[in-house]
């Protein structure tokens, strides 16, 4: 090759290869370098187990539950909506199933079917309120979320109940497969796949990102788009009801709030992603990033001791931060 073809053809560059990336791939990227940071960090400045193998797989099995929450809240973000559900979803589907399965094995899957039907349920109405009724998806799940767990405090009574989990349903969330791969991890996989296709390769995928980018130009063109609004908040119901169940085998028993710590840093992680929160653009394979981002993030400032308050407020500038940055990219995907 002569001089002027070396000149014409220079060799491979990773400031260009990232400055050709589209936003959404650049925010997947980002996301991925933040981890590698906060490892790092972490290592440095937290404990020096921050980045051993085991400290790392017991994060990726705790990541697993906001995994689930955080792809069902994806899925309602990329139709330029939010579910503010999460909470007492994942909490009345966890009170109600291990009530029913009364720490039996033999009724568990009567427990399970029960708990993921209020998933359903909860994501029926969330949807047909916002696809139908035309009610602000913020307004109608913030007060869902509070009728929830009026519900929960009716039938729990005074006293809260700590109902006993069934013990496969304990095993499931808890049990670490040839003490490497925990199960929980391994299901977080599978519907991460399943999420993954349905996101990039399906046509309901395709009208998800067009209702969200535009939802009266998407209507105009054929699509049902109201259909696809259900869709997306039944798929965040069942998703929360599912994380739920999880949570409550991991602890044993269902027991009052065990969803609160989960909404904010669940909208966090799909943010951090790079999806946008006007709808319509953002990768599931980013989100995965935010959920192991902010993980690492909690288990840092758990270490180090922060009050709960401070972690509040630490999630919520993490998800200003982000919106700054990713603020002034386009809405249209690409």
């Amino acid at each position: 090759m002569s001089t002027v073809d070396a000149a014409v053809k220079p060799g491979f560059s990773l400031r260009r290869w990232f400055n050709g990336l589209d936003r959404e791939n650049r925010s997947v990227v980002i996301a991925y370098l933040m981890i590698f940071v906060l490892i790092a960090l972490g290592t440095i400045f937290v404990t020096p187990n921050f980045s051993s193998p085991t400290f790392l797989i017991q994060q990726l099995r705790q990541a697993a539950f906001l995994g689930i929450i955080a792809a069902g809240q994806m899925a309602v973000i990329l139709t330029g909506n939010i579910d503010l559900s999460v909470s007492w979803t994942l909490n009345l589907a966890a009170v109600l199933a291990t009530s029913v399965a009364a720490g039996q094995n033999e009724n568990m899957l009567v427990g399970v079917l029960v708990g993921l039907g209020v998933g359903v349920l909860v994501g029926l109405i969330n949807g047909i309120g916002v696809a139908f009724l035309r009610i602000p998806s913020m307004v109608l799940t913030l007060g869902m979320n509070t009728l929830l767990k009026g519900v929960i405090v009716v039938y729990n009574g005074s006293a809260p109940k700590f109902e006993q989990a069934p013990p496969f349903l304990s095993q499931l969330s808890t049990e670490i497969l040839g003490g490497i791969i925990p199960v929980v991890v391994l299901l977080w996989a599978g519907i991460s796949v399943i999420n993954y296709i349905v996101f990039s390769r399906s046509s309901l995928g395709r009208k998800v990102y067009a209702v969200g980018n535009n939802e009266v130009a998407t209507y105009l063109s054929g699509v049902r788009t109201r259909r696809v609004l259900v869709g997306a908040f039944v798929i965040s119901g069942v998703m929360n009801a599912l994380a739920g169940l999880l949570i409550a085998g991991n602890a044993g028993r269902s027991f009052n709030e065990m969803g609160e710590s989960y909404l904010l840093p669940a909208i966090a992680a799909v943010i951090i992603g790079g999806t946008s929160i006007l709808g319509g653009s953002g990768k599931y394979l980013g989100t995965i990033a935010g959920v192991i981002l902010i993980r690492l993030l909690d288990s840092a400032l758990n270490i180090v001791q922060v009050p709960p308050a401070m972690k509040d407020i630490t999630f919520g500038l993490v998800i200003l931060a982000m919106l700054f940055l990713y603020g002034r990219a386009e809405k249209t995907r690409e």
